[in-house]
């Protein structure tokens, strides 16, 4: 669906007017078109962090910031979440639908035999260094997989979907053999008779010496949290693998720079640094109030970590669903956190105090993710590769819907200079 062209405006610059289209979105988002401003003016726009440029239209997820709004395909996260499985979010990302009953089976059989990596693949792990990072290796596994499987070439849709489920399946089980390989057990292959997520647990947790059976409060959380890191519209890692898919690159190499951009603490490791302030709280006597003074002085480099989101101004519609998960979890594993008390707390007095409601400073994603892998057993630094894993197909969404749009053109962001003017080169024996 295209957008509408709904109005104009008018950029006056000196003595000169520039007359723009205004474009519409399906939810009332506008949009002023500044493509010839460079052409018939000479001007640019200075947009650090890009938080005012829309880069391309998109009809895969929508946000809105201000009412803590999240929908994949016109379907509420919330809904997704309560109603279908993974797979079956990843399948309407990439389709544009969701499956009928045979469409998801069918999809969940194609995923299970897709679901083995190349045994040539299974050297590259014994040739990393014993504890190198699992986000190390599955962003160099991914790129890798381009040599052993086909890329995607025309727009047949067989090979979209024997591509998208080989990725969809293979980086799951090479998640999973990377956190084996930093522990120094033997890899579990995947099992035909396993769903998506029974089959990732298992080869996370199961061993020759230790078989114990999936719980199934563990396997529907891990599927909810899938899907509500499904897709983000045009955030960081998505607008690198769109950036890096525009040249022209392969699929896999362009999700591989997505796992690369998403590994960064300011994007998908926060999660992670989530835990490691609630841990500092604990150690430090677990006192709140002195924490949330710490936040609000201008002069501490403190921050909450967890709090606050570039695009949501309420609270993050996927933090109430990992809030609750979190809870389920801790219920199940009959286990007390002090972490989870430590949070629990931070988050009823910062959203009470004035300073964080001023500047809409609400939990958001991250801050509760990180506590219920924490309780599933999952390790901290693998934190950032269940972000990936359940990223993963709305990048493939993001790049496909890319390669099929007209509009289309190579990323190429300008900017303004600020170094020296024309300078010679002196001899060398006169620079000083």
């Amino acid at each position: 669906m295209k957008m509408e062209k709904t109005g104009q405006a008018e950029i006056h610059i000196n003595d000169q007017t520039l007359v723009c289209p205004v474009y519409e979105g399906t939810e009332g988002e506008k949009a002023v078109d500044v493509s010839r401003l460079r052409k018939e003016t000479g001007l640019i726009t200075y947009d650090p962090g890009f938080g005012n440029t829309g880069s391309c239209a998109s009809d895969i997820t929508f946000i809105d910031g201000e009412k803590g709004i999240l929908r994949y395909r016109g379907y509420d996260v919330a809904d997704l979440a309560a109603r279908c499985e993974f797979i079956e979010v990843a399948y309407l990302l990439v389709h544009g639908s969701l499956p009928t009953l045979a469409q998801r089976e069918n999809y969940a059989t194609l995923l299970n035999s897709h679901s083995m990596i190349h045994e040539d693949m299974r050297e590259f792990f014994s040739n990393y260094p014993e504890h190198s990072h699992p986000m190390a290796i599955l962003s160099a596994m991914a790129v890798s997989l381009s040599s052993f499987y086909p890329e995607l070439r025309g727009d047949l849709k067989e090979d979209v979907d024997m591509t998208v489920a080989r990725l969809i399946s293979k980086l799951r089980t090479i998640a999973a053999f990377s956190y084996k390989k930093s522990i120094g057990e033997p890899a579990v292959y995947p099992r035909h008779d396993l769903k998506y997520c029974e089959n990732f647990l298992n080869m996370m947790f199961s061993s020759p010496v230790r078989g114990e059976p999936i719980n199934p409060v563990m396997a529907d959380a891990l599927n909810k949290l899938l899907i509500i890191h499904a897709d983000h519209e045009q955030n960081c890692s998505t607008s690198v693998v769109r950036a890096v898919g525009s040249s022209g690159i392969n699929l896999y190499a362009s999700i591989a720079a997505g796992i690369c951009a998403l590994w960064g603490p300011k994007h998908g490791g926060a999660n992670q640094h989530v835990i490691e302030m609630l841990e500092d709280i604990r150690r430090e006597g677990g006192d709140v109030d002195k924490v949330l003074e710490r936040a609000k002085n201008p002069r501490s480099p403190f921050r909450l970590i967890g709090f606050g989101h570039r695009v949501y101004k309420s609270y993050d519609p996927r933090a109430k669903i990992a809030k609750e998960l979190c809870k389920k979890v801790i219920a199940a594993t009959h286990t007390k956190d002090p972490l989870m008390d430590i949070a629990q707390e931070l988050e009823e007095k910062a959203l009470a105090d004035s300073y964080f409601q001023e500047r809409n400073l609400y939990p958001n994603v991250d801050f509760y993710t990180g506590l219920t892998y924490r309780e599933m057993g999952i390790p901290t630094n693998m934190f950032t590769v269940m972000f990936a894993i359940g990223r993963l197909p709305g990048w493939i969404a993001q790049w496909l819907e890319m390669q099929n749009d007209s509009d289309a053109r190579i990323a190429r962001p300008r900017q303004i200079y600020t170094g020296p003017n024309l300078r010679k080169v002196a001899p060398i024996a006169k620079r000083k």
